[in-house]
């Protein structure tokens, strides 16, 4: 994975898509605002690639903003399209793969939970 360094300016319009690229053969991420209680995250995705099956403690919404993901929430497989989204509930596991090349934003949740 790739990882980018934030240059996000606050009170600023962003166009997301615009804001990260597809590397070939690669995860692209770039952190758009990280807090204690969660961040928010464009990731880009080559075809092939994605994201390994985890369990994360915390809820996760993803929004997919250009082509289609496959995302698999405890064993259940979804098709995403661009402007599609779904939240992962915490607790339970989850993979996201690439068919096509994507771009999604990732929303994770700290807060709510006590």
């Amino acid at each position: 994975m790739i990882v980018q360094e934030t240059d996000i300016e606050r009170a600023e319009a962003l166009v997301l898509i615009e804001i990260i690229e597809y590397i070939p053969n690669s995860v692209v991420s770039k952190t758009v605002m990280k807090k204690l209680t969660g961040s928010i995250t464009v990731c880009s995705v080559d075809s092939g690639e994605g994201f390994g099956e985890k369990i994360s403690p915390f809820d996760t919404f993803i929004q997919i903003i250009d082509g289609k993901a496959e995302i698999v929430i405890d064993g259940q497989s979804k098709m995403l399209n661009t402007g599609e989204a779904i939240l992962i509930p915490a607790h339970l596991s989850n993979s996201i793969k690439a068919h096509q090349p994507f771009k999604m934003i990732s929303t994770l949740i700290k807060s709510g939970y006590e």
